[in-house]
């Protein structure tokens, strides 16, 4: 599935002195950013506005593409195939390129050589929701009934490998429970099954659900962070509920393909942290439940990725999970 969103195109904008770029240079047309995941997720959320930015510092559109499928893995092999001349970029995070390499055997792309490291976005919890007027009200009530009726519990996610799935997956562990994993092709569609009736509850990131849970149409239970986040202050931590292990954040990576000009990344590195900690960003941000994860190289992303694939990997391995 493929849905386009051209930003910032405008005859005004283009022809703009200060913004055009000299012939033959970067970027010299529009850029790709592909998004493998739904519309209305949180990496939607992120990368929107920061495309809009893009598009004004850099003088040339910045093309927002999703590509779902897989938990995040279809857009995700997209971005790795493109060709490396700094047009075609990537969104990703903790699924696609740290859980994908253990839980799926035939995949396309290797993290570890496939991309060429540009920013990081930040992270935001996984949240544990239920419909706001059904009868689960605490995390409690919700493992006790996991507990006792198991086939009466279920939870939707992202997608099979999706961080969402695997704390979900690592609270089962955590509490001794099987809850049964509804995958979807993202967050909006995690939450729509929720609302309806078709999942009891959802495991996802919590920047695609805080809006609802601040509505009420959602109930939050619990958040995998370490501490409460300031999106969702009502809501309690998995960890002070007494499940310490439960800890999780679903991180976010702008990336392009291996062989990109590592002057076009440090370009974009550079406006990218420079629109990050621009306050209306930060506000954005911390609405939705993202926290920073500072500014790492490219050097310290891949160290990152390569340690979040070994935790995530173990986490597969132990719990037996398999690609459905």
């Amino acid at each position: 599935m493929q849905r386009r969103h051209l930003l910032l195109s405008t005859p005004a904008l283009l022809a703009a002195p200060h913004l055009a770029s000299a012939q033959g240079t970067w970027p010299n047309r529009p850029v790709k950013i592909i998004n493998p995941y739904a519309p209305g997720g949180t990496s939607d959320i992120i990368v929107r506005p920061l495309a809009e930015r893009l598009a004004a510092r850099f003088g040339q559109p910045f093309v927002i593409e999703n590509r779902a499928g897989a938990g995040g893995t279809v857009g995700t092999a997209a971005g790795a195939q493109s060709a490396p001349d700094g047009h075609t970029l990537l969104v990703s995070n903790t699924g696609p390129l740290a859980v994908a390499p253990s839980l799926f055997p035939n995949l396309t792309y290797d993290p570890t050589k496939a991309f060429a490291w540009i920013a990081m976005l930040g992270g935001a919890p996984i949240v544990c929701a239920v419909k706001g007027d059904g009868p689960l009200k605490t995390l409690p009530e919700y493992i006790a009934k996991a507990k006792t009726r198991a086939e009466e519990v279920s939870f939707g996610s992202s997608g099979v490998g999706s961080a969402g799935h695997l704390t979900g997956v690592l609270f089962g562990m955590e509490t001794g429970t099987q809850l049964l994993h509804v995958p979807f092709r993202g967050a909006s569609e995690a939450q729509q099954a929720v609302l309806s009736g078709q999942t009891t509850s959802l495991w996802d990131t919590s920047g695609a659900n805080a809006a609802a849970i601040r509505a009420g149409s959602l109930r939050g239970l619990a958040v995998s962070s370490a501490e409460r986040i300031a999106a969702l202050p009502d809501v309690p931590t998995v960890k002070e509920l007494g499940l310490p292990g439960v800890v999780s954040t679903n991180w976010f990576v702008v990336c392009a393909p291996a062989g990109t000009d590592p002057a076009v990344g440090a370009r974009l590195a550079t406006a990218i942290r420079e629109i990050l900690a621009e306050p209306a960003s930060q506000e954005r941000l911390v609405n939705v439940g993202v926290v920073s994860l500072g500014t790492p190289s490219p050097t310290e992303i891949a160290a990152f990725v390569a340690q979040e694939g070994a935790r995530w990997g173990n986490v597969v391995r132990t719990a037996g999970v398999k690609p459905t």
